[in-house]
């Protein structure tokens, strides 16, 4: 199976995200997922890795589409591409509302144009050519050809989206997606939409990739009811105080009766009190934790509902003998 591990990027933990990584690349993980919220940025850890792997592909989930300009977005990614050797993967969303204005002061308007056009330009600045583009989000006039040396020919791009719009783009445009809060039982049904999108737009359907939208933690048995509360206070979070974009998918799910009573609850008593009204087991729809052979049955599921890339992430224990747990979740 093609697995994907995401890693969390923080300098004063910068020691074991290099030996993650280096674990991961030696087992044959196929790529490396860096995020990047209001914290710290995802380019610099992504050099790093770039630096200290050799075969691993290198992806973001996500940068956002409105804190850079899809020039600078061309000159992070053509760095990291060039210093890689070619294993960048771009993955672009458009984050939330209270991000984009609260923390980028930028207005949240038109999201799914700017990532459309963000995309285009991006595809354009690749082709270290002049080019003028006249678009709603953007405008350039004979642009300055990329100064950096990208080895890739063309950009691997991934969405992350979630509207059937926005994924309707994704199947349209993109090379990838990153979807989000899908639970396990649609996961099969909406792969198959997506590709139904991508074939009416003339393209090829399976020459699009599709990472999960959930992660398998592997955890050992004392370690998996701290990872699930965790995943319980991440779909609470979600749920009630991310903004109507996210609150949407779940109505959309058919969890509009949980979703209110979750935000009600958080608006009423905070987040602990949001978390005793989630009905149990509620995390597990769109998440799992488990022992590395629970994990793998799991990540099965999700490569037979059309899962390309399957997510992971190690808790302590695991992370003790990483490439081992890596190499045998990798393994048929």
């Amino acid at each position: 199976m093609k697995i994907g591990l995401q890693l969390a990027w923080d300098p004063a933990h910068v020691d074991l995200f290099l030996a993650l990584a280096r674990a991961a690349d030696r087992a044959g993980v196929h790529s490396l997922w860096v995020s990047e919220g209001y914290g710290h940025d995802a380019f610099s850890g992504l050099a790093l890795l770039a630096r200290e792997t050799d075969r691993i592909m290198l992806g973001t989930s996500i940068v956002n589409v409105y804190s850079r300009t899809p020039a600078a977005l061309a000159q992070h990614f053509g760095t990291i591409d060039e210093l890689s050797g070619g294993r960048v993967i771009i993955g672009l969303g458009v984050s939330a509302q209270g991000v984009i204005e609260r923390f980028h002061g930028q207005a949240f308007t038109e999201p799914r144009l700017r990532l459309a056009e963000t995309a285009a330009l991006l595809r354009l600045y690749w082709k270290k050519q002049r080019f003028s583009h006249e678009g709603r989000a953007f405008r350039v006039e004979r642009a300055l050809e990329l100064g950096v040396r990208p080895v890739q020919t063309t950009p691997p791009i991934f969405f992350a989206t979630m509207a059937p719009g926005s994924v309707r783009l994704t199947g349209e445009v993109a090379d990838g997606w990153l979807p989000t809060w899908i639970p396990i039982d649609a996961l099969g049904a909406e792969i198959s939409q997506l590709r139904e999108w991508s074939s009416a737009a003339g393209r090829d359907a399976s020459a699009l990739t599709v990472r999960s939208p959930g992660t398998a933690v592997v955890a050992e048995t004392s370690e998996v009811e701290a990872v699930r509360r965790g995943q319980r206070e991440t779909l609470a979070f979600f749920i009630a105080r991310n903004g109507e974009f996210y609150h949407r998918q779940f109505v959309r799910h058919g969890l509009a009766n949980e979703a209110l009573a979750i935000r009600e609850a958080w608006t009423a008593g905070g987040s602990e009190r949001a978390l005793a009204s989630m009905p149990r087991g509620l995390e597990a729809r769109f998440s799992f934790a488990g022992n590395a052979e629970e994990c793998r049955e799991y990540l099965a599921i999700q490569r037979d509902s059309g899962v390309d890339i399957q997510m992971v992430s190690l808790a302590s224990e695991a992370r003790q003998d990483a490439e081992a747990v890596l190499r045998r979740l990798s393994t048929e």
